[in-house]
């Protein structure tokens, strides 16, 4: 059988993906946009903060009437974190200020009540330090001023970025258009999972894995849907996945040689791609348009079809969404390993305390305890046969 390179395939569903890159953008709530990217820098309406405020419970002065503490003033009001304009301070007295309120005017300074002391019955402060002007005082704008960027753009919004957005006064954000995917899953032998097993029947985990992996890449999904193997209702499966709006459609199982592969049968006489890449697990593989719909297909076993969308998918996702690409070590094996040449094999495995790759489980696609007790992926190049403990290897992060 002939394969083709690893680096081929991945090349080849990177410009599949491509026109997917220039995204549309739209307007969502601040509320609803938790892990969106910017598609402009966002700028403050208002300053950061909006007005003169205090830093510190404690009294509003003129740092001229401390400068020679310990002293005596009058306290003559109150400024509270609340709605309204306190009165101007006049020379010689203080206002008893809580923090993030508004700090008066007339007042340069702000004297923490740590450092006051109060006089019995004279409505009156002792100031034990000297404040100078300006100390915890927070001035408009300090922060950001009005008509700044508070947020850049190609940003993906995290909830820090949203409470900036917020405290700006923003209700909505001009934000890219997430790539609309759709996941089908096939087989016969597929039920929902938490459905009791009947003989020969699995649960689909590649429904769930894919979808989540979707979201997980900034990506949303449109349509998900399971057939089994019969081919007039996979086309009627795609064709409300194309008509949900997708604009990528993935499936898993049947794309193998044997019978009933019905992802195969469908689109292999449409000029889809079928054949297998050099790489274990997850060789067998297709590429096709439904449509005019990308359609990428991966194997049916659960650890192929998660690897597959990590390795050949994941990458364009994650940059239209920008987010940064998978974390990537080169590190020493914790144990010998073999490998069948000729192919380039993932490992699943953990980097342990001291720093080496561990293997978790064998090299089989069917795993998916093994995959789940996994951080990462050894890579084992195709001219590799065997590798001792203590040779160096590169790793993906999952």
């Amino acid at each position: 059988m002939t394969r083709i390179p690893f680096d081929e395939h991945a090349r080849f569903v990177r410009s599949l993906l491509a026109p997917l890159g220039a995204r549309p953008t739209e307007r969502v709530a601040v509320a609803d946009a938790l892990g969106r990217t910017t598609a402009s820098p966002v700028e403050s309406p208002i300053d950061l903060p909006p007005f003169r405020n205090s830093q510190m419970d404690g009294l509003a002065v003129r740092a001229a009437d401390v400068a020679g503490a310990p002293v005596e003033l009058p306290v003559v009001g109150e400024s509270a974190a609340a709605p309204g304009e306190p009165t101007p301070l006049a020379a010689g007295t203080a206002v008893r200020i809580m923090t993030g309120a508004p700090v008066p005017d007339g007042a340069d300074a702000v004297v923490p009540v740590e450092d006051t002391e109060a006089v019995d019955g004279s409505g009156s402060v002792r100031i034990l330090r000297a404040r100078a002007a300006g100390e915890y005082v927070r001035e408009a704008g300090s922060d950001l001023a009005a008509g700044g960027d508070v947020l850049p753009a190609g940003i993906r919004l995290a909830p820090r970025h949203l409470a900036a957005a917020a405290a700006s006064g923003l209700t909505e954000l001009l934000v890219r258009e997430r790539v609309r995917v759709a996941v089908v899953s096939t087989g016969s032998e597929l039920v929902e999972p938490g459905t009791p097993l009947g003989p020969g029947e699995l649960p689909d985990a590649n429904g769930v894995a894919l979808r989540s992996a979707v979201d997980a890449c900034g990506a949303v999904v449109v349509h998900a849907g399971r057939v089994r193997d019969d081919v007039a209702r996979l086309r009627a499966e795609l064709d409300a996945a194309v008509d949900a709006g997708a604009e990528l459609i993935l499936t898993s199982g049947g794309i193998s040689k044997g019978a009933y592969e019905v992802v195969r049968e469908l689109i292999e006489p449409r000029g889809a791609w079928v054949g297998s890449v050099a790489m274990q697990p997850g060789g067998p593989q297709a590429t096709g348009v439904h449509r005019g719909v990308p359609l990428i297909a991966f194997p049916g076993n659960p650890v192929s079809a998660q690897l597959s969308f990590a390795l050949f998918v994941a990458p364009s996702l994650r940059a239209i969404a920008g987010l940064p690409p998978a974390r990537t070590e080169r590190m020493p094996l914790a144990e010998g390993v073999r490998s069948v040449p000729g192919k380039r094999q993932f490992l699943r495995g953990n980097r342990t305390a001291d720093g080496l790759a561990m293997p978790v489980g064998g090299p089989g696609s069917h795993l998916v305890a093994a995959l789940a007790a996994s951080e990462l992926l050894i890579v084992i190049p195709e001219s590799i046969e065997a590798l001792a403990a203590g040779a160096e290897v590169d790793t993906v992060y999952l």
